[in-house]
């Protein structure tokens, strides 16, 4: 889909209520197909890539956390879809709780999968590629010759060690999305609008007590060394009446090493909880809340 002159790729499966996914970063729609594949038979899978990433465009712009939940109401609105659940996982959780906060109205549930924005702490991978200047030593780690010994690497540990091979694996395919100049500066252009040396900038803790309306599911792999799992417990700590359920043996990327654990998380949640219907009233409700409670 051509949007504001831009190409923007989507892909789609499945038919009922609409139940979007949202990529994080350096990943793309295509790293949603195994569990997009086991939610078809009961929801309308959306998965679209981000501007900067998959097969999207890759324009100088603005990448933060509001453009592209922005971006995805665009889609949203240009497919006919007026309301949806919306998932996201990493730097997508990001952008599914950016998308709730702008527009309420259209977001019925959130589910976040080991979520950006739920505090300081994340990788010391991601916080030095965030430092100025980065740009040279990217371009050699995205090199072809190296994501294809990373490639090599985890076909020869298949059988030795399943984490380790697919470990690799999930680095190697990221790494490789980094191999034009364009997609590597799209890269860096979202990173560093949500990580800096010190750890990520934008952080929702603040505002987590407007998910008091919206049926609320936070996912984690027990093994995340990307973004702590304490952020997922203290986030369900602080947003009312949120679930929580994590994932024993799975990483940073459960999408990709679990995919039928979550998506059996996932269904379940959907299939136990009623759409959230926010209006302009039911907003303002929400934050005279919180005021009242401060005074």
């Amino acid at each position: 889909m051509d949007l504001h002159g831009h190409r923007v790729i989507y892909r789609t499966i499945g038919t009922g209520p609409p139940l979007v996914l949202v990529h994080g970063m350096v990943n793309s729609s295509r790293h949603w197909k195994a569990v997009a594949e086991r939610l078809a038979e009961e929801y309308t899978v959306i998965a679209p890539d981000l501007l900067g990433h998959g097969d999207s465009a890759k324009p100088e712009g603005d990448y933060s956390l509001g453009a592209h939940a922005a971006g995805i109401r665009d889609l949203l609105a240009a497919l006919g879809v007026d309301r949806a659940t919306m998932v996201g996982h990493s730097l997508g959780g990001g952008v599914a709780m950016q998308f709730f906060y702008q527009f309420p109205e259209r977001c019925q549930r959130l589910i976040l999968i080991s979520s950006g924005g739920l505090g300081r702490e994340v990788s010391l991978p991601l916080r030095l590629a965030a430092l100025p200047g980065a740009e040279p030593a990217l371009a050699l780690v995205a090199s072809r010759w190296l994501v294809a010994g990373l490639e090599r690497a985890g076909e020869i540990l298949r059988t030795r060690s399943a984490g380790a091979s697919g470990l690799l694996r999930i680095v190697a395919r990221a790494l490789g999305s980094l191999g034009e100049p364009a997609a590597r500066r799209a890269f860096l252009h979202t990173l560093r609008s949500v990580i800096g040396m010190r750890g990520q900038r934008v952080s929702a803790r603040d505002r987590l007590y407007l998910l008091a309306a919206m049926p609320t599911l936070i996912v984690w792999g027990e093994r995340d060394r990307t973004i702590p799992l304490a952020h997922g417990s203290r986030a369900h700590a602080e947003a009312p009446g949120s679930r929580f359920a994590t994932i024993p043996g799975s990483g940073h990327f459960p999408n990709l090493d679990q995919p039928a654990a979550l998506a059996g998380i996932l269904r379940e949640f959907l299939q136990t909880t009623t759409p959230a219907r926010l209006d302009a009233g039911g907003w303002s409700d929400l934050l005279a809340s919180r005021r009242g409670a401060a005074s």
